[in-house]
C-alpha cells in the first residue's frame, strides 16, 4: 500500500470482525513500531500482548469499572461531530478492547519525574512512545487492520502495570485494540482541514 494510502485508510474502530490476526502480522506490525525515533536509542519500550479471553479480563478489569462510570454520565446531545463520536465511543470503552482480537500495552522506561518535568529531557520517554504508536497505527493500516486506543484514567495504568507485573521503572501508556474492522462497523464523521488552513507564515 502506498504511503499516503496508508494514512488515508487508518481508522480508529470499536467493532471487530471474527477474521483472526496471523502472528506474523502482528510481529511486523510491532517491528515497524520498534523503528520509531528513540530518545536514548536504547529503544527502552515494551510490549504486553493479550490475547485470551483470561488474559483480556484479568487487564481490563480496571477499564469496566472507568467505563462503566464515564458511561452513565455522559449526557452528550448528539449534533456535532464530536458530540456523536463520544455517544458513540464512552459506552464502548470496555469492549472495544474486550472483543479485538490482540490488545497491545505499549510500556515505557521512565521515572516519576515524568510527571514534574522540570527539563525538556524529561519529557522525551513520553514523547517517544507516542511515535511507537504512530508508527505501530500505520503499519497495522497497511495489513488492512484498524485499532482502537484508551488512555487509562487515574490509577487504571499502575492498577494495570502491578497486576500484570510491569516493573517499577515503566509506565503503560495506552491500551490498543487490533483487528479486523467489522462489517459496517462505525466510522464517525470527522472535521477535516487542510494545510493551508493551519498554516501561519513567520508568526501567528
Amino acid at each position: 500500500m502506498e504511503f499516503y494510502e496508508v494514512l488515508n485508510n487508518r481508522r480508529t474502530v470499536r467493532e471487530w470482525s471474527e477474521e483472526t490476526v496471523g502472528e506474523d502480522v502482528l510481529e511486523r506490525i510491532l517491528n515497524a513500531a520498534l523503528r520509531a525515533p528513540s530518545n536514548n536509542h536504547l529503544r527502552q519500550w515494551e510490549f504486553i500482548v493479550l490475547r485470551t479471553a483470561e488474559e483480556k479480563e484479568c487487564a481490563l478489569q480496571y477499564v469496566k469499572e472507568q467505563a462503566a462510570v464515564q458511561a452513565a454520565n455522559l449526557h452528550l446531545p448528539e449534533h456535532t461531530p464530536e458530540q456523536k463520536m463520544y455517544a458513540y465511543a464512552l459506552p464502548r470503552q470496555y469492549s472495544m478492547l474486550r472483543d479485538a482480537p490482540y490488545v497491545i500495552i505499549p510500556l515505557f522506561r521512565t521515572n516519576q519525574a515524568l510527571f514534574k518535568a522540570t527539563a525538556v529531557n524529561g519529557l522525551n520517554a513520553f514523547a517517544s512512545i507516542w511515535c511507537v504508536i504512530e508508527n505501530l497505527f500505520l503499519a497495522a493500516a497497511a495489513e488492512g487492520l484498524a485499532c482502537s486506543l484508551r488512555i487509562p484514567v487515574g490509577p487504571e495504568g499502575s492498577d494495570v502495570c502491578r497486576t500484570l507485573g510491569v516493573p517499577e521503572d515503566y509506565l503503560m501508556a495506552c491500551y490498543i485494540g487490533i483487528g479486523h474492522p467489522a462489517e459496517g462497523a462505525e466510522n464517525p464523521e470527522q472535521y477535516t482541514f487542510t494545510a493551508k488552513e493551519k498554516i501561519h507564515e513567520g508568526r501567528w
